[in-house]
């Protein structure tokens, strides 16, 4: 064998060398770039998924709040009917025909006469409107005298100087009491569902 051969040989086994080498590195580049791909797309599937669920939750979160928010309108339109309601009644008892009020007014005076010993001096106060008729019907009990006026409705406000006792017999506190007595009727009646 000659130096050339030799040289030859040793030449044909580095070029074989280098195109394994060559291979290798480019099935080892093919693979990277493979896996590359593979986790390129997983993570772009990953995101996909959290934007996807990121958007549901928001909408989510829009959508109960809109609801939210409906409620809370619709419960401050009730509130603002029934007020009106309230209003209105509170406005029907300002106009009662007089006979009416004188009818009421008495029964409450009387009711409230059940409080006082009999013959206690005790004072009468109501609607500066009706100062007359409470001075009348004040006149039909022993000790009972109109003292002035009481911001209200209508009705009376009976005090004992000697028992410290006080009535509230107003059509505003009998109307408080009714009204919240009956409020899931009314309610019930007036949002009908």
């Amino acid at each position: 064998m000659s130096l050339d051969n030799v040289v030859e040989d040793i030449r044909d086994e580095a070029r074989a060398r280098a195109e394994e080498i060559r291979e290798q590195g480019e099935r080892r580049a093919e693979d990277i770039v493979e896996t590359a791909e593979t986790d390129a797309d997983e993570l772009l599937e990953a995101r996909k998924a959290d934007v996807e669920r990121q958007i549901e939750q928001e909408r989510e979160q829009a959508l109960s709040s809109a609801k939210l928010e409906a409620k809370q309108e619709r419960l401050e339109a009730r509130r603002d009917v029934l007020e009106d309601v309230r209003q209105r009644v509170k406005d029907e008892l300002v106009e009662l025909p007089s006979e009416k009020r004188e009818t009421l007014t008495r029964t409450l005076l009387e009711d409230a006469t059940t409080e006082f010993a009999e013959g206690e001096s005790v004072s009468v106060y109501g609607r500066a409107d009706d100062a007359e008729l409470l001075e009348e019907l004040a006149d039909e009990y022993d000790g009972f005298e109109y003292a002035g006026e009481y911001d209200c409705l209508g009705g009376v406000v009976v005090e004992g100087a000697d028992s410290r006792v006080r009535v509230n017999n107003t059509f505003d506190s009998v109307l408080a009491g009714v009204w919240e007595d009956n409020l899931k009727n009314v309610s019930e009646i007036l949002f009908e569902q």
